[in-house]
């Protein structure tokens, strides 16, 4: 297993154990951390990038991304589809606004069975959906990135302007949680020997949970690059992913431990796309079938708001 693609995860976790620096963040939890680190992932052969150490709920990850293709900022259609990664903050603003020592299942019960609660107490305010989709420009008009990336990508395809970003300094105040995953840029070449021409992407972050979060992210991102290469009439090249404050919380070792016992299967899984939407925004969650997935089993890790 000493080239598989995995093992750059395992180092980093183990790196960061050992050798990261300890620091007191946002949460209070505490973690250690390392600054600037950078992993890379050949997905040319249909490739997904979801480890095998534990189970990943790619599934979670999938609704996730489509739901910030959709412009989307309110938990109320995560929760229709049975997916919980972003209840903590809104839960938090609602216990602290009205005192009321409501459970998580009761509170995401509400937000699904009541529209207008959905509509004051599910909203993350303009988070990855708004920035992606409606960036809010100072003439008051509104710019779809996505779609823009889209074109460029098509039309321009050696431009070094193919970005989508998040992070809108304007309305960082606004957002239950600022962009952690902040910028996607992507990188056409020309095919070799007279295939296709290949993209690329490289996803930065900001500041990463390496436990919890990061495996999301390279799911999202990877099954972003195919999804715009299909589109696009492209291959799909590497995967970069880099990341500024890259750290594990301390509430996290006990996981972190149990997955660095562990040996990476044979091979990460493959994303077959069953059809060619007309746009990148009319995929949906039944056009992706994830080939392959071998782990080993789920390890918990409580979320850190």
């Amino acid at each position: 297993m000493i080239n598989h693609p995995e093992k750059q995860y395992l180092d980093l976790i183990r790196n960061i154990v050992e050798n990261g620096s300890p620091r007191t963040d946002r949460t209070k939890v505490g973690t250690r951390a390392l600054f600037g680190v950078q992993c890379r992932f050949d997905l040319s052969g249909g490739e997904l990038p979801i480890l095998t150490t534990k189970k990943v709920l790619w599934e979670a990850a999938l609704k996730e991304l489509l739901w910030f293709l959709s412009g989307e900022t309110n938990i109320r259609p995560l929760l229709q589809q049975d997916v919980h990664i972003w209840t903590e903050w809104p839960l938090k603003k609602y216990r602290q606004a009205t005192g009321k020592d409501i459970t998580r299942k009761e509170f995401e019960a509400q937000i699904v069975e009541d529209a207008d609660f959905a509509a004051k107490w599910g909203d993350l305010g303009p988070v990855y959906g708004k920035q992606w989709r409606r960036w809010k420009s100072y003439d008051g008009t509104e710019i779809d990135q996505v779609t823009n990336a889209v074109n460029l990508i098509r039309n321009d395809p050696f431009s070094r302007r193919i970005i989508i970003e998040g992070w809108n300094v304007a309305e960082l105040h606004l957002m239950a949680l600022t962009p952690c995953h902040k910028s996607y840029q992507f990188f056409v070449e020309e095919g070799r020997d007279g295939c296709n021409r290949r993209l690329s992407l490289l996803m930065s972050q900001r500041s990463s949970d390496v436990c919890l979060g990061v495996p999301f992210n390279w799911v999202t991102s990877s099954i972003l690059l195919h999804m715009m290469a299909q589109q696009c009439d492209m291959d799909v090249g590497d995967f970069v992913w880099q990341s500024a404050d890259t750290h594990v919380y301390d509430n996290h070792h006990d996981a972190v431990a149990t997955q660095l016992s562990r040996q990476p299967k044979a091979r990460f899984p493959t994303l077959n796309i069953k059809r060619k939407p007309e746009n990148i925004l009319s995929y949906r969650f039944e056009d992706f079938e994830v080939v392959g997935y071998e782990h080993h089993p789920f390890i918990k890790a409580d979320v850190a708001v």
